[in-house]
């Protein structure tokens, strides 16, 4: 939750804006709120995707910016923690060891398609390289992996971890309430000018 503290003659400016003309205050207010949102999801993705070496449209997918409704004062950032696919992470290299993808190396990997129309990055559940403890998201018998990769083939799909970005989220967020601050005093002048003009 961000929560935006004004001084006492702010607060006071803005509630004698708010008596003056309710309809444009709570509109400059959505403005403001959904401005930020939209800041905050693209500054975040473009941070965690640098720091992690995630692809940024992979990001952007698992960040999810609700904008407000007319009436409403409160917007949503949500962030989806589960592992991501390896295939999702940049650009898929297989080599003669396993698979390359984004600066991480994935031994005993292989790149193809298994399960589904599209290829992926796999790896085999008897492989020497393969164990739970190295690629997150996969339990065996779990969920994670399919009913259909038991048998002669059993293979898990290659996930990775981002669990570790909830440090860079909160990071940002403490960054948003200033963000919403200055985006809240633009739009509060555009429509005080707006409603002079009328």
């Amino acid at each position: 939750m961000i929560e935006l503290k004004f001084s006492l003659a702010d607060a006071r400016k803005l509630e004698q804006f708010r008596q003056a003309a309710p309809k444009e205050a709570a509109d400059a207010q959505r403005r403001a709120i959904n401005k930020t949102l939209r800041w905050l999801r693209t500054h975040m993705s473009r941070a965690i995707s640098r720091r992690d070496r995630i692809a940024v449209t992979a990001v952007r997918q698992r960040l999810s910016a609700y904008a407000i409704r007319p009436g409403g004062k409160q917007g949503k950032l949500w962030l989806g923690l589960d592992p991501l696919e390896a295939s999702r992470l940049g650009k898929v290299r297989q080599t003669a060891t396993g698979v390359s993808v984004a600066g991480r190396r994935f031994r005993g990997a292989f790149y193809q398609k298994v399960y589904g129309g599209k290829p992926d990055v796999w790896i085999r559940t008897h492989s020497k390289h393969f164990s739970t403890s190295a690629y997150p998201g996969v339990a065996m018998g779990g969920p994670a992996i399919d009913e259909g990769m038991s048998g002669r083939f059993p293979v898990a799909k290659v996930k990775v971890s981002i669990e570790d970005v909830r440090e860079e989220f909160e990071q940002w967020v403490d960054r948003a309430a200033e963000r919403l601050a200055v985006v809240l005093q633009q739009e509060m002048r555009y429509a005080m000018m707006k409603a002079i003009q009328r």
